[in-house]
């Protein structure tokens, strides 16, 4: 494959997941440019806007806020995140995000590694906000 064929994708070319909250989109995955080690994509979340509680059990995530005014809760904990910052998830803890600001906020992430299966990447410990309403793309051949 030369470099840039089938490798960059617009975050406005795929679906939103707005299941747990916000417009979650899932950019870069085995789904959309067959990558094998983790996948990744963007956040933004409207003032007052969450991103339900759940946990990654085999996943680190990356997060790093483009713009806005974030908190997100770590085992109950909160950490207040501005833009330019980033922040680590570690694999197994609960973590729920809000937007605290009064302007929309917009952040990047990245999770590694692969869970074995899509399915059982992602663990939800409240209850999502709309069922069945977007999929986050992230398994599947590409």
């Amino acid at each position: 494959m030369s470099p840039g064929t089938n490798l960059k994708v617009a975050a406005g070319g795929v679906p939103a997941n707005t299941k747990r909250g916000g417009d979650i989109r899932v950019t870069l995955s085995p789904k959309t440019v067959g990558c094998t080690s983790g996948f990744g994509g963007v956040l933004r979340l409207a003032p007052g806007e969450h991103v339900t509680e759940h946990l990654h059990p085999y996943s680190e995530e990356f997060l790093h806020v483009v713009r806005g005014r974030l908190e997100i809760g770590l085992d109950g904990s909160p950490v207040s995140l501005a833009a330019g910052d980033s922040l680590l998830v570690p694999i197994g803890v609960r973590h729920r995000l809000v937007n605290v600001g009064t302007e929309p906020a917009e952040a990047v992430f990245h999770l590694s590694p692969l869970a074995p299966r899509p399915d059982l990447g992602h663990v939800d410990t409240e209850a999502p906000l709309h069922e069945g309403t977007g999929d986050p793309g992230v398994g599947g051949a590409p």
